[in-house]
């Protein structure tokens, strides 16, 4: 009994927190080491419906960066990680589509970073960013003293429409290939598109336009080139949504970064093969742990003297 009495008392404590936001609150989670921590970071999910723990009902489960959040708190460091405007507990703070833009879940991480800062008492907070959500931690470390540094995983190198071009270029029948890249090319040039026909209303529906615009116009390259702070970037080696070529070339721009591959890691940090199916069905393996290489090479960055 005992012993599991001074367990309990070592445990991490993990607390319900409220960030006040128009039109509702958004809901996260701060998890505290026993004791003081030694720093304190916050975790950014990745695009679409994921939620703070990186499961999403389109097929993603197993909660990897609750995972991640857990394993640093072993290690000293606090964590809040949250579920994005319209996403989870924080589907009532969601804006009108129309209304949403990039800027929006920047503005939602910078004020995350400082919620962190007064909840912990660390007079910065790390910016640990997964995917769509290390673009999101880029541009709200820029020129912000209340972020130490960077956490980039699994991030794009290029811009938003660059990688969207990629992805769903090879997939589109050639007849349509021209009507799309027509529209690329006004939302690239920051011009709305009225007559999206119904079959590309998914992509390019009129609502979701002043968003794509906004998210286009954000340089990967160009905040890490400009970020004078410590920048790590992570990469799984069998990342086939977005490869590790991403992470060079943003290596490339800020050589100051350090740059660490993860042997036989995919996208959402487990193992997987190259093999597209046996890739893609590791997402909703909930069996399938955060590789074990991640939370040591994210804790080791954060706490390296300096």
């Amino acid at each position: 009994m005992l012993t599991l009495a001074a367990a309990l008392l070592l445990s991490p404590v993990s607390t319900p927190v409220a960030l006040t936001s128009t039109p509702a609150p958004l809901h996260g989670t701060l998890l505290t080491p026993e004791g003081q921590p030694r720093a304190a970071a916050v975790i950014i999910a990745g695009s679409g419906p994921t939620d703070r723990d990186g499961n999403s009902p389109i097929g993603v489960t197993g909660g990897v960066y609750r995972q991640l959040a857990e394993g640093l708190a072993e290690r000293g460091i606090a964590t809040v990680r949250y579920d994005k405007r319209g996403i989870a507990a924080s589907t009532a703070a969601a804006t009108d589509e129309a209304s949403l833009t990039f800027d929006t879940y920047i503005d939602d991480a910078k004020a995350w970073a400082a919620l962190t800062a007064e909840k912990t008492g660390a007079p910065c907070v790390w910016l640990v960013g997964h995917s769509e959500g290390a673009l999101i931690a880029q541009a709200a470390a820029a020129d912000n003293p209340g972020v130490c540094g960077l956490v980039l995983l699994s991030p794009v190198g290029v811009r938003a429409n660059v990688e969207l071009r990629r992805q769903i270029e090879p997939k589109l029948p050639p007849a349509v290939k021209p009507e799309v890249d027509h529209i690329m090319s006004e939302l690239e040039a920051g011009r709305t598109v009225s007559d999206t026909p119904p079959y590309l209303a998914a992509l390019f529906r009129p609502s979701i336009q002043p968003y794509l615009i906004s998210y286009f116009v954000v340089d990967p390259q160009a905040l890490i080139a400009a970020y004078d702070r410590p920048v790590l970037l992570g990469h799984g080696s069998t990342d086939i949504q977005v490869a590790p070529e991403n992470s060079e070339t943003l290596l490339a721009a800020q050589p100051k970064a350090e740059r660490v591959v993860f042997e036989g890691l995919n996208h959402v940090l487990r193992q997987a093969p190259l093999d597209p199916a046996g890739n893609a069905a590791t997402y909703g393996d909930a069996s399938i742990p955060l590789g074990a290489e991640v939370t040591p090479a994210v804790a080791d960055f954060i706490l390296k003297p300096r």
